[in-house]
C-alpha cells in the first residue's frame, strides 16, 4: 500500500491519480489515519499552502508522530511543503518544522531576484524549471539530467549538510530542489504536474525499497 498523507493542505487528488497511473498493481490511499500510515509500505507527504498552517493542521490531526516514524523507517517522498516541513525552521511565519533534517527554509530575497538582463523576477517562482541532478539515486532512473519540472513556491530549503542535496535549480541563483537521505527523498517541485519526467520519478518511488541513500555528491 502507498499512503498519501491527508492533513487538509495537500494537492491530494492529483498526487493520488498520478501514483495510481504509475503503480496500477498497488493500492493507493489518501489517509489521515496514523494507523494506516504505519501500515503502508510507502508514504507520500505532499503539501500546498503556508508552512504555519500546514504544521498546525499536522498537530491538530494527530499526524506529526506518524509522519516522523514513517520518515525514519520506510520509503518516504516529500513534495513541495512536504519537503520544507522536514527541516528545522522556516522564515514563513517563523515556525519550527519537524526537524527530521537539519537546516532552514528561506524566502527568495527581493534584492537578488533579478534576471540576466536585470529584469525583476516574480515571487512566487511559478512554472517549469530545469532540475540538475547532484547525486546518483534510484529515483532519477530514466530521467535525463536537466529535465524540467513544475514549481510553485516562494520559499526554498537551505540544508545544513550539502551532501544531502540530490538536485538543484536556478531562480536566479542555485537552490536545492531535491534532497535525499537514507529512505527519504523530497522535492520542491510537483512531480504530479510534471508530465513524463514527473511520472517517471513517481514510478521509481513506487518501486524503491529505500535502501540506497545516495549521500555521495558527484557534481
Amino acid at each position: 500500500m502507498i499512503a498519501i498523507i491527508d492533513y487538509g493542505m495537500g494537492n491530494l487528488r492529483s498526487v493520488s491519480k498520478a501514483m495510481e497511473h504509475v503503480s496500477p498493481d498497488r493500492k493507493v490511499v489518501i489517509t489521515s489515519d496514523p494507523a494506516q500510515i504505519r501500515e503502508a509500505a510507502h508514504v507520500v507527504f505532499p503539501g500546498q499552502g503556508a508552512m504555519p498552517d500546514c504544521m498546525r493542521e499536522l498537530e491538530i490531526r494527530g499526524l506529526k508522530e506518524a509522519v516522523i516514524e514513517a520518515a525514519s523507517e520506510k520509503p518516504f517522498l516529500g513534495i513541495c511543503i512536504g519537503l520544507q516541513m522536514l527541516f528545522e525552521y522556516s522564515e514563513e511565519g517563523n515556525v519550527h518544522g519537524l526537524g527530521i533534517m537539519k537546516g532552514s527554509v528561506k524566502r527568495f530575497p527581493a534584492e537578488k531576484m533579478l534576471g540576466e538582463s536585470g529584469e525583476k523576477l516574480k515571487v512566487p517562482h511559478i512554472g517549469w524549471n530545469e532540475v540538475e541532478q547532484a547525486m546518483p539515486h534510484p529515483l532519477w532512473e530514466g530521467i535525463a539530467r536537466g529535465s524540467r519540472f513544475y514549481f510553485v513556491h516562494s520559499y526554498y530549503v537551505a540544508p545544513e549538510d550539502p551532501r544531502i542535496i540530490a538536485a538543484y535549480s536556478r531562480y536566479p541563483f542555485a537552490f536545492a530542489s531535491a534532497v535525499a537521505r537514507k529512505n527519504i527523498f523530497a522535492v520542491q517541485f510537483h512531480p504530479e504536474k510534471s508530465h513524463h519526467a514527473g511520472l517517471a520519478l513517481l514510478g521509481n518511488f513506487s518501486r524503491w525499497d529505500g535502501s540506497s541513500n545516495g549521500e555521495t555528491q558527484v557534481c
